[in-house]
């Protein structure tokens, strides 16, 4: 079935696996590449976070979710141990994307529920995430999901300036 046909009951939520990691590497390079001029240390970036995820995460309290339509992926997002702060656990929001063709029809919004579920599942309190101000739909998903944004400090990354944002909500 093509994505442009897919529905939410044809669109599975699959846990990550290793064999995804190529696929999600090349789609974050190309997208963020394309879309906001990303330089070529973002690919890597992208592979050493789902490697050490592979090494090294809790699947108790830590999961990836890939989107798929059949044989397509259409996306994912993570959720991993944030730390603790002020005696509150922690879960971090990580590598969410969808890819062009699967937005606007509630992809975005089903899979920041199961990993918000999740997160409060398995005992966080809060849940926090790092985007980018340009970021226009993900930050409007994120303000109307009860986050809030904590702070927002221009950088120079990946090449290009930007406008790091950190949001943040209990869950």
């Amino acid at each position: 079935m093509s994505t442009l046909h897919a529905t939410r009951e044809t669109i599975k939520l699959k846990p990550y696996a290793a064999e995804d990691r190529a696929w999600l590497v090349r789609q974050h390079a190309e997208l963020y590449a394309r879309d906001e001029g990303f330089d070529d240390s973002f690919g890597p970036l992208v592979e050493s976070i789902l490697r050490d995820f592979e090494a090294a995460h809790d699947p108790a309290r830590e999961r990836g979710w890939i989107a798929w339509d059949g044989e397509a992926r259409l996306g994912s997002i993570f959720c991993v141990d944030g730390g603790a702060r002020e005696g509150e656990s922690l879960a971090k929001l990580r590598l969410f994307l969808l890819l062009p063709e699967a937005r606007g029809r509630g992809l975005g919004q089903r899979l920041l529920e199961t990993c918000m579920g999740f997160a409060r599942d398995v005992g966080y309190a809060r849940m926090t995430l790092w985007t980018h101000e340009s970021h226009h739909a993900a930050c409007a998903l994120y303000a109307k999901n009860g986050f809030s944004l904590v702070s927002s400090v221009p950088v120079t990354s990946f090449g290009v300036p930007l406008v790091e944002q950190h949001w943040e909500r209990a869950i």
